[in-house]
């Protein structure tokens, strides 16, 4: 006889995988790939705005906010009906990349050419708020308890911090050159920043705005001036942080407690950005030189498939099925 929890896991190991969309801006294309992740295939291709780099998503599932950079605007997909709807948000000069607080309202742009942080409502589409920052802002992060925004201005090697409840300037710290994205754990205490140029990953305590740990980046065989990291990503159960380092072509697997890189894995060539599906059982990388991304196995850390998609893919995120 087979017992019923026999039974359960073996429908488990049978069942498949969750089919979630997982949405890629291609930036010399001007369009997006949408991807199945239950057959990890590029089911459409959607026409946008003119260079699109940062895509985030609103809370509830139900649009993807796109930074059309050389349109100079956020562009808004209806992830319903899979259509730009026709009104656009106010995003000031290039847009770079983007992040929504947690109150599903105030959308925090970086402005490359205007060496400023764009603050705009998402209900009204109006600018609530415009910040000054150092020379040429790309990195940009709302913490997830919604206290703390930071932008990360790239020539002038600084995180500027913001009160995200009474939207005013904090601080500002200095770090290794060009950072270009930054990334708060869940619990919101440490800030993750990764600095391009200098090629290092800054870990910094939160409340106090100091600077924690530096992680640095050696992979065989590679030259040190091709290990850049730009995209992070953190795993929930604060296992993993996942660091994309650029033209060296890999992702470096990193243990988000002891900070000891683990693992380096190869992927496409000019790795960008990165997407976890919401199980966080794959993750997805961004290869814009090779012009596809790369699926890998979050549990044995090896990549499984290459998935080609359009031209200078960049940005990535995921809507969970059923969304």
């Amino acid at each position: 006889m087979i017992r019923p929890f026999i039974v359960a896991v073996m429908i488990a190991a049978a069942s498949p995988a969750m089919a979630h969309t997982l949405y890629i801006s291609n930036e010399k294309d001007n369009t997006l790939s949408v991807i199945d992740t239950a057959t990890d295939e590029v089911i459409k291709t959607i026409p946008v705005g003119k260079r699109p780099r940062g895509i985030v998503l609103s809370k509830d599932f139900s649009k993807l906010y796109i930074c059309a950079s050389d349109s100079n605007t956020v562009q808004v997909l209806d992830i319903k009906s899979g259509a730009l709807l026709p009104n656009t948000l106010p995003s000031g000069d290039d847009p770079e990349q983007f992040d929504l607080a947690p109150n599903n309202k105030h959308l925090y742009i970086a402005n490359e050419n205007d060496a400023a942080v764009t603050v705009v409502d998402t209900d009204t589409r109006t600018v609530v708020k415009q910040f000054d920052t150092g020379v040429e802002p790309e990195g940009i992060a709302v913490s997830p308890d919604g206290h703390w925004a930071i932008a990360t201005s790239e020539t002038t090697s600084m995180v500027h911090w913001f009160d995200a409840d009474k939207l005013v300037a904090l601080d500002d710290t200095l770090v290794d050159q060009r950072p270009r994205y930054g990334r708060f754990t869940k619990d919101s205490k440490t800030l993750w920043v990764s600095s391009e140029v200098g090629g290092t990953i800054t870990i910094m305590d939160v409340a106090s705005r100091k600077i924690s740990k530096v992680i640095t980046f050696d992979i065989p065989g590679v030259l040190h001036d091709e290990v850049q990291p730009v995209g992070i990503r953190l795993t929930s159960d604060g296992k993993y942080a996942f660091v994309a380092l650029g033209p060296s072509n890999h992702v470096a697997v990193v243990d988000a407690n002891t900070y000891e890189v683990l693992k380096y894995i190869l992927v496409g060539r000019r790795v960008w950005h990165m997407a976890l599906t919401p199980e966080e059982d794959k993750l997805y990388t961004t290869n814009g030189v090779s012009g596809d991304v790369t699926v890998i196995d979050v549990k044995t850390l090896e990549p499984t498939k290459s998935i080609k998609v359009g031209n200078y893919p960049w940005g990535a995120a995921i809507v969970p099925s059923g969304k």
